[in-house]
């Protein structure tokens, strides 16, 4: 008897451009990390196969282009999304206050989707410019996980994509597509990241 197999789910990688959302893609699926990684032109997917709850589950991943005249097709993209990873740069506090603005997208596009905001470049701490206190309560406000990551030292990327995808497998398992208990597209008018103490000093 052959091994049970679900998917494939489709995860989409959102943020800003340069924030690292191709670098933590290759990194997760790859274990590689290249530090003139080129900027994703457009969208670009990579399929990886994970062991969820004794099961194989198939991920279909969606690295999607952050600069903002790419921005249009989007949408074309994130359409039926079951997850969704939003990433920021911890030492650009605009690229933050950005993730607001994706999640507006997906909302506005009807995605009902899990979600995760990870806080990448880890690494640079001392150079941090995103308090992590307020990245938390953001994710809360909007029923997000969050963590952060480093995409050039491998640190939390594992953690961040599995989270996700245990996000996913549980939604599908319930068979629950409008509500999670948990990751669950929820938005409230006032939850957007507050220009006021996103930036350190």
């Amino acid at each position: 008897m052959s091994e049970r197999r679900l998917g494939p789910y489709k995860i989409v990688i959102l943020g800003e451009g340069r924030v690292g959302k191709t670098s933590l893609l290759r990194r997760y699926v790859s274990q590689s990390f290249n530090d003139e990684e080129a900027s994703t032109q457009s969208a670009a997917y990579l399929d990886k196969t994970v062991q969820l709850r004794g099961t194989q589950v198939q991920l279909s991943l969606w690295d999607t282009a952050g600069q903002e005249r790419y921005h249009a097709l989007a949408p074309i993209y994130y359409r039926n999304a079951d997850g969704a990873l939003l990433v920021y740069d911890i030492t650009d506090a605009e690229s933050f206050r950005r993730v607001a603005k994706w999640v507006e997208e997906l909302q506005v596009a009807g995605t009902q989707c899990a979600l995760a905001i990870v806080g990448n470049k880890s690494d640079l701490q001392s150079q941090a410019r995103v308090p992590k206190a307020d990245a938390e309560a953001y994710a809360r406000s909007i029923n997000a996980r969050h963590s952060m990551a480093s995409a050039k030292l491998g640190h939390g990327v594992e953690e961040a994509f599995g989270a996700l995808a245990e996000d996913v497998l549980a939604s599908k398992m319930r068979g629950d597509s409008t509500r999670r208990t948990r990751g669950t597209l929820r938005v409230a008018e006032d939850a957007a990241p507050s220009r006021k103490g996103c930036c350190a000093g």
